[in-house]
């Protein structure tokens, strides 16, 4: 039997919506040149030996259904157990904020009935990390608890992350938004399979809630506890901390500790070949997927597969998605372009580290 199912939620909006969610969920936004967020959660999961993941679905599905299809490259296309894609509630979409919708999860209460996993390993896909889940589930076991979050430690402020108030080692309230030294909530937790029916029963009649709205008034009842790791962690709630989280990738310190060696973050494999420089071409600080072929100068920029970087054309802080043209002499600076635009020859588009230009998907300018 296993010890653990999986359980990622999808099926939310985040607070600040930008280009990028536009025309995708926030869990299917491209990272890093070949990653998308859910990737990291998936991941996470089969890499602590869970081998049942349900993933609940938005109602704007097409680019994760594309990007997971059956999870053969996690290993999940199998006979027993393996991945479920599962439908969300049309509600889920329209509410900011909450990630584990009560309505989600009483809606799928099928998934949940049918396994005989003694825990649920729930997580949403908009903090990336990499941490190995098994030493959650087994603090989770070895304490006893109805639910164990996954936290950490806060050195800044984060409006999108719920502070936990611990005392006497149990939680004792959430609020919305963290400030520095704050606990704040990864959105990932371990909860026993059959406390979580019997919670999803409970308050089937509100229903409307978060799962951790709907808990704050019975914290007193419930043994709910807090497992706190140290671990590089990137919150994804704008275009502002996309375009962060992006350039911290530039730094090796930070890498080493987003992808193990040991603990590897997978996803969809592309069969592209490697990238092309051409003479003249320079590129100082930057990540490029295959694919690419660079005629110009791209510089502290991470970009897709089968970006085209024309001679002449400077690529600077920049973000570009897959299938991009940036024209003969045309120059970026500090912005995103999302994926099978074209910036035509001489163009410019800049913006600022603070106040990032964000080009939305197959806009063309001319």
């Amino acid at each position: 039997m296993e010890t653990a199912v999986g359980l990622i939620t999808t099926n939310y909006s985040i607070k600040h919506p930008s280009a990028l969610t536009k025309s995708r969920p926030a869990a299917s936004v491209p990272f890093l040149g070949r990653y998308r967020f859910v990737d990291f959660a998936l991941s996470n999961m089969v890499n602590a030996g869970i081998k049942t993941v349900g993933v609940i679905m938005p109602f704007n599905y097409r680019s994760i259904v594309d990007h997971l299809y059956t999870g053969k490259d996690w290993g999940l296309d199998r006979k027993k157990g393996g991945l479920f894609l599962m439908p969300g509630s049309a509600f889920g979409t329209s509410r900011k904020g909450p990630r584990f919708l009560l309505r989600d999860l009483i809606a799928n209460r099928v998934f949940l009935e049918r396994d005989t996993a003694t825990n649920v390993v729930v997580s949403a896909a908009n903090i990336i990390y990499n941490y190995d889940y098994a030493e959650l589930i087994r603090a989770h076991n070895e304490s006893g608890a109805d639910i164990t979050l996954l936290t950490k430690t806060y050195r800044c402020e984060a409006e999108d992350v719920s502070s936990v108030y611990t005392e006497d080692g149990r939680v004792r309230g959430f609020t919305y938004g963290t400030r520095f030294g704050d606990e704040g909530f990864l959105d990932c937790f371990v909860v026993r399979r059959e406390k979580l029916l019997e919670l999803i029963d409970r308050y089937s009649n509100v229903d409307y809630l978060d799962l951790f709205e709907a808990l704050q008034a019975d914290l007193p009842q419930l043994d709910i506890r807090a497992h706190r790791v140290d671990i590089y962690t990137g919150t994804v709630f704008d275009a502002r901390m996309y375009y962060k989280r992006s350039r911290e990738m530039l730094d090796p310190a930070v890498i080493d500790q987003l992808f193990p060696p040991e603990r590897t973050i997978m996803t969809k494999a592309h069969d592209n070949p490697p990238a092309k420089y051409e003479a003249g071409s320079r590129v100082t600080n930057s990540i490029v997927s295959g694919g690419c072929h660079i005629m110009g100068t791209v510089a502290d920029s991470i970009l897709s597969r089968n970006v085209v970087v024309e001679p002449g054309a400077t690529v600077r802080g920049c973000v570009i998605m897959t299938g991009c043209v940036i024209g003969r002499g045309a120059r970026v600076e500090n912005a995103i372009i999302d994926r099978d635009n074209v910036v035509s020859a001489g163009t410019e588009l800049r913006g600022t580290p603070d106040n990032v230009l964000v080009k939305e998907k197959g806009s063309e300018r001319e």
